[in-house]
């Protein structure tokens, strides 16, 4: 008989690596892509009124059409990438995004800018389902450097989106805005049919349509009162009306979801120690990563001759603030390896302190255009370890079957910190106003308290960080690795 010669061994792993390297690519530019589209219309935001021919607050309703699909789409399109196939659902997130960018750039008024940046939102759905496709396809001696890269995607997007698209709001017409977001999804949608393969579906039972919309009533009504808050009046029926009702219809959610067989969200499994503890801290890291985005371009842009703004231009702004988006994606893969070496709790707690770290710095150096980036540099690097460390503490506390949906939860935790963060550091900048000109702008304090504020939180995240069980998150990092070394329906590696 004659012996079929096999290659080597060694030159075995070659193809096998660049596959990986495809899809981390692959889903890494989906995930900027996807949060490009929060930062999309900032520099649009004080010509939107003319431009769709309405009033500031009707225009406001196209960032907060984009917050709330976001939030509601998230959790949703992870337990529905359980069900079906993570990939799937991926390339129906895509396609929603690209359907979400033409009405925007084919917008004739506010309504179809509204309802194009809702369909926008629904993108975020890419980022969690990347994350937790990686559990499917990456090999474990990657995985955890990988699903960092992901997680920073968010960061990157948001710091290339602004710079991008002042420039382009700067020098052509607005509607561009909106072709290229079209053509940037247009690509990913493309690049996740030819390039990722399909994951295999461990999940079992039924999707949840109850439970989806309960959710999706509570998330809205929450994130509108807190959202809104500061334009309706923090005392006003609107703002009390929204945040009572998503009090009501989340615990009626809740109880709905510990009786029903196939969850949404399986609230026990939430429960438990790592995942509880892990989803807290996202909420509080979610409340400090915001602050800072929030504080910083205002001093930036303000004019000079207040004594502590610093006169940039929004296109200036954009570029100082770039390099953050960058730092936070260097710095997460060494995230990765101390996640490997001491385990994701650690790994979460000194990302925190890094954050609160970078937000001392901006305190000492709020003068200084230079001092201003290199805090946020400090702060983004922070984010950068913990955003990647927690998906794995998630993803190595779940059951398989149930990755993509604990990891879009985990997702929602951030987005409802990064809401309450808008609110809270809103109220303090509208409450701490100095008289410029005859207009109220926010003072040096106000900007200071913001801040402090921002560091606090950061602290508060690395102790919650530590109270997670050191055993159990060693636990976790060593069940994504023996779990992955031979995930059904993967290659073998």
């Amino acid at each position: 008989m004659t012996q079929t010669l096999s290659p080597p061994p060694s030159s075995a792993p070659a193809p096998e690596a660049a596959k990986s390297r495809r899809i981390v690519i692959v889903l890494a530019f989906a995930g900027i892509t996807a949060a490009v589209m929060q930062t999309l219309v900032v520099p649009l935001l004080g010509d939107l009124p003319t431009l769709l021919d309405t009033s500031a607050s009707n225009a406001s309703w196209v960032v907060t059409a984009t917050l709330l699909a976001g939030a509601v789409a998230t959790p949703v399109s992870g337990r529905l990438g359980d069900l079906y196939g993570k990939r799937r659902i991926m390339l129906i997130c895509a396609s929603v995004l690209i359907v979400g960018s033409v009405l925007c750039a084919t917008a004739g008024g506010v309504v179809m800018m509204v309802a194009g940046r809702a369909l926008q939102g629904v993108g975020m759905g890419l980022i969690p389902l990347g994350i937790s496709a990686m559990r499917d396809l990456i090999p474990a001696e990657k995985l955890g450097t990988s699903i960092a890269l992901m997680s920073a995607s968010m960061g990157v997007g948001g710091a290339l989106g602004l710079p991008l698209a002042a420039t382009v709001a700067e020098h052509t017409d607005w509607q561009v805005l909106f072709w290229g977001s079209t053509g940037l999804a247009v690509v990913v949608a493309a690049l996740i049919f030819f390039l990722i393969p399909a994951t295999p579906v461990s999940a079992q039972g039924r999707f949840d349509p109850i439970g989806a919309i309960g959710l999706g009533i509570g998330l809205i009504c929450l994130l509108l009162g807190v959202s809104k808050g500061a334009d309706w009046g923090w005392d006003s029926g609107r703002t009390l009306g929204c945040l009572v009702a998503s009090m009501v219809v989340l615990l009626a959610w809740g109880a709905f979801e510990l009786r029903t067989a196939d969850p949404l969200v399986d609230l026990r499994v939430t429960s438990r120690p790592v995942v509880l503890l892990t989803n807290l801290a996202s909420l509080v890291i979610g409340f400090a990563m915001y602050s800072q985005s929030l504080i910083i371009p205002q001093l930036l842009q303000l004019p000079s001759a207040t004594g502590y703004g610093l006169g940039q231009s929004m296109v200036e702004m954009g570029l100082w603030m770039l390099p953050g988006g960058f730092v936070m994606m260097l710095v997460s893969p060494i995230g990765a390896r101390i996640s490997h070496l001491r385990g994701p709790r650690i790994t979460l707690a000194l990302g925190a302190l890094v954050m609160a770290l970078g937000y001392g710095a901006a305190l000492a150096g709020m003068g200084s255009t230079w001092g201003l980036m290199g805090s946020v540099c400090v702060i983004t690097a922070g984010v950068g370890l913990a955003y990647g460390a927690m998906p794995a503490l998630i993803m190595g506390s779940v059951p398989l079957s149930e990755t993509a949906s604990a990891n879009s939860f985990n997702t929602l935790m951030r987005s409802v910190g990064t809401t309450v963060s808008a609110a809270v550091v809103g109220v303090v900048l509208s409450q701490m106003t100095t008289d410029f000109g005859g207009f109220p702008l926010p003072s040096e304090n106000g900007f200071r308290t913001g801040l402090a504020i921002g560091a606090a939180m950061a602290l508060v995240a690395a102790v919650v960080a530590l109270t997670i069980p050191a055993r159990a998150s060693r636990a976790a990092e060593e069940s994504i690795e023996h779990e992955v070394a031979s995930p059904p329906g993967a290659n073998a590696h």
